[in-house]
């Protein structure tokens, strides 16, 4: 599916590990404050038991309760400290994962106590952890879930105000076995509907688990089977209505958000359409190469095309001054090649800018910084060459940089090139075209444009040979129509009588 928004990486030192363990603290502290409203709400109405009674009578479970709770939070920080410490760099990260807990257990503790145990939508953490971190963190976090919900229902006074003891029992292994099953049939799900679907295979665990606890209750198992439906599709539901919250929040990336940001009515790429129709065009072909690309390269096709949509954003600043968008007035006659080199080159910059201004995902500002790497603008640089007597600075009609980080990246850059080199090609036979796309290819490596991501020679040429059938597709050549005039039939009938 999907993952929060990348970070840049950060070495894991002092300062790290302490802001690390202190945000760590806090969310240990917000969910013992949980716990104790959870017990807290157990004990009104119940005749002869408040609060601090409980606490009181019940001390050494209570500090069971503690402890349990600090063990899984040790369990966390130590298994992304060995697996992606880039997550304890990050307070937002560490925010975004305990706020999901926390989150799920609020709602699951208050499901089951309004409604009945088994309707507690249990899937909700693994069906939002694995959109917004990815399948490996969600199978994790389910286990530590499940884990943490069992403490509760153990160690606190929720099983006072619960009949169903059975559930109680087993609310680990119902919890996980939910969960795994939406990691699993939610991966590759790509719409909504699809994910409110996903509701009704996560309730089949739960469905099995309660008809082989509950046999014995008779008539009522029926209600206690629908309770377990429910819990399937208000995982599904609930999940469809907080991942908007969540995606906002700590602007992670998603599929849904990718394809909400390439549609044709988002606000840039309205602007785009009606101040840079040139551009706009330009980048809807560009994003049909670089969706091929990745789907050659099992690479994330939805994040391609969103960064081939938002690549050149950046010529909205001056649009006329770019060729896609002239209509014969050309502004660069009356410039010169340094002042035009400024012009050109600060559209990947403001592209940067623009993106980050909107609050868009920063890997679409990144790529949009990146795509033309360190490349220079060689019209202009030959045009100064023949106005100079001396040697001029290619950097000073380069572009800054930075170059391709990503897979992606050069796969945009290399698109880019290839789409619009192609519109210049009298001849677009595959031959032509292969052989610009391969001249395009082979200047980006001889200028080490490529020596900064992790993209092979083998990936190049899968790359080479997906551009050149696409363009090959879209500018196919067509049959000559006749030039025969036709009339209609009252004009034929007239003339002919």
């Amino acid at each position: 599916m999907r993952y929060a928004e990348p970070v840049e990486v950060k070495k894991f030192g002092r300062n790290e590990c302490v802001k690390s363990v202190l945000v760590f603290a806090v969310n240990y502290i917000i969910v013992l404050a949980l716990v104790s409203l959870f017990i807290w709400v157990n004990t009104i109405g119940r005749a002869g038991e408040d609060f601090i009674g409980y606490i009181d009578g019940n001390f050494n479970t209570v500090i069971y309760l503690m402890a349990s709770i600090f063990v899984l939070f040790f369990t966390i920080y130590f298994y992304y400290f060995f697996e992606d410490k880039s997550v304890l760099c990050t307070v937002k990260s560490i925010w975004l994962i305990f706020l999901l807990l926390d989150v799920c257990v609020v709602i699951c503790y208050f499901f089951g106590y309004f409604f009945n145990i088994y309707s507690r939508p249990i899937a909700l953490l693994a069906l939002l952890a694995l959109t917004l971190l990815g399948r490996r963190d969600a199978i994790f976090l389910n286990v530590i879930f499940a884990l943490m919900m069992f403490s509760i229902d153990s160690f606190s006074n929720f099983s006072n105000v619960n009949e169903y003891e059975n559930a109680l029992n087993i609310t680990p292994l119902m919890t996980f076995s939910a969960g795994m099953v939406g990691i699993f049939v939610a991966s590759r799900v790509k719409t909504r509907i699809r994910s409110f679907l996903t509701g009704f295979a996560v309730c089949l665990p739960i469905l099995a688990m309660t008809a082989c606890l509950e046999f014995d209750r008779g008539q009522e198992l029926w209600y206690l089977m629908l309770y377990g439906l429910e819990a399937g599709i208000f995982s599904s539901v609930l999940f469809m209505a907080l991942l908007p919250v969540f995606e906002v929040l700590f602007n992670c990336i998603t599929d849904y958000r990718l394809r909400e940001l390439t549609d044709h009515d988002a606000p840039l790429m309205r602007e785009l359409k009606d101040r840079a129709p040139g551009t706009f065009n330009h980048s809807i072909v560009v994003a049909h190469l670089a969706e091929a690309c990745a789907i050659a390269l099992d690479e994330d096709t939805a994040l391609a095309r969103a960064a081939a949509y938002y690549h050149d954003v950046g010529k909205l600043r001056q649009p006329e001054y770019f060729t896609e968008n002239q209509a014969g007035y050309n502004p660069h006659d009356e410039l010169s090649p340094e002042l035009s080199v400024d012009i050109i080159r600060s559209h990947a910059k403001d592209g940067f800018e623009l993106i980050r201004s909107k609050h868009l995902p920063k890997i679409l500002a990144d790529i949009a910084l990146q795509h033309h790497g360190t490349l220079p603008i060689k019209y202009f640089y030959a045009k100064a060459l023949k106005m100079s007597d001396g040697e001029l600075n290619i950097e000073d009609f380069s572009y800054a940089g930075p170059k391709p980080q990503t897979k992606i990246a050069a796969i945009i850059m290399i698109a880019d090139a290839s789409e619009a080199i192609s519109r210049t090609l009298p001849d677009r036979t595959p031959e032509k075209v292969e052989n610009a796309v391969r001249d395009i290819i082979e200047e980006r490596m001889d200028l080490d444009q490529f020596d900064e991501c992790d993209i092979t020679m083998k990936d190049l040429t899968v790359i080479k040979e997906t551009i050149v059938s696409c363009l090959t597709g879209v500018y196919h050549s067509r049959v000559q129509y006749p030039k025969l005039k036709l009339k209609r039939k009252e004009e034929e009938t007239k003339e002919n009588g």
